[in-house]
């Protein structure tokens, strides 16, 4: 009986498991080089493909599974919305599932792929690599991705500019006359934080103005460390009259340290934050926020998933690059803007 597995002929041949899945998929990305040596080893160990694998992969499940990357983030909630109401209305069920900020629990998650347990997978703002994600592609998997543009012909990709909503919002807070701008980034693997990170550098460079490395911190995308950030500022007597925190939840930890701070908004600190959740609203003063159409991006993104794995009708359509708004409340103005109509002021 052959009891060789396909990681022993990638660990014989020294390739990854991937490229010997590609050999035997027969596909053109490998070497031949490679392919021979991947051969070789094939032959040497005796190994056969698990035939009811290979059956597994051309049954279809109905069903997606869709990584996000915090589920208690409510930036997720407008995006599995229009997930799983685009996924219902083909026909489909979803799944979700919360990888916790951990790479380790996307990686977890793929055997659900892997397994054939979902026809394809969403990931919202993942932590994989651009390499590995790929990969997965690479190996005959339907696979795509909210939050990042993927450079790859079978990966749709639904995402809004962050560099510019980044620069939109420092202008915003410059035109304001503030000079001391301070950023809270989201954690440490995160595109959306290198993405607006960057955005803010461009700003402050466009504007002559220096850019000071103790103006920066992580608040890991959530409220509790928006706080903790907002407070370790303060602790290094960081001086700044503005803060731009890399989503609303962060913004929320901010108001939450200046109230016990006895520190006013806008008056003694304007902040602006990003995703433009419902709770942004409520709060007082209302919040100065980034509006990005989460519920499109989850719908025209499964639409075309779906369609990728059946008919592809919409073959030339692959990006779904979606227009964010700045949304002028009180947070981060003396005087509340409003146009002629009454409405919030946008830019």
């Amino acid at each position: 009986m052959n009891d060789s597995k396909i990681i022993d002929v990638a660990n014989r041949a020294k390739v990854s498991v991937a490229t010997v899945s590609r050999v035997l998929n027969r596909s053109e990305l490998v070497s031949e080089k490679t392919k021979k040596r991947v051969i070789e080893a094939i032959q040497e160990m005796n190994y056969t493909p698990n035939a009811m694998a290979k059956n597994l992969r051309s049954k279809k499940t109905m069903k997606i599974g869709v990584v996000v990357s915090d589920i208690e983030v409510s930036y997720f909630a407008e995006i599995i919305k229009g997930i799983e109401n685009m996924a219902n209305s083909l026909d489909y069920n979803v799944i979700i599932c919360d990888a916790q900020n951990k790479k380790q629990k996307e990686l977890e998650y793929v055997s659900l792929l892997q397994n054939r347990t979902v026809d394809g997978m969403i990931f919202v703002t993942p932590e994989m690599t651009n390499k590995e994600i790929i990969g997965l592609v690479e190996d005959g998997y339907s696979v795509g991705v909210i939050g990042r543009n993927i450079e790859h012909e079978l990966i749709p990709c639904a995402f809004t500019d962050n560099v510019k909503l980044a620069r939109e919002v420092v202008n915003h807070l410059i035109e304001q006359g503030h000079e001391k701008i301070a950023f809270l980034s989201g954690y440490a693997d995160a595109i959306d934080s290198y993405e607006r990170l960057e955005g803010y550098m461009k700003a402050l460079r466009d504007a002559g103005m220096p850019f000071v490395p103790d103006l920066i911190d992580n608040g890991d995308f959530n409220e509790d460390g928006g706080y903790l950030s907002f407070m370790r500022l303060r602790e290094k007597n960081a001086d700044f009259t503005a803060i731009f925190t890399a989503n609303d939840e962060m913004a929320l930890g901010v108001y939450k340290a200046c109230k016990q701070l006895s520190i006013q908004v806008p008056q003694h600190l304007a902040i602006v934050g990003v995703d433009n959740i419902r709770l942004t609203k409520y709060i007082t003063p209302r919040l100065s926020t980034v509006d990005q159409p989460k519920y499109t991006m989850g719908a025209l993104l499964t639409e075309k998933l779906i369609d990728q794995m059946n008919n592809n009708v919409f073959k030339d359509k692959r990006i779904f690059k979606v227009e964010s708004k700045l949304l002028i409340r009180e947070s981060s103005v003396f005087n509340r803007i409003r146009t002629n109509n009454g409405q919030e002021a946008t830019k």
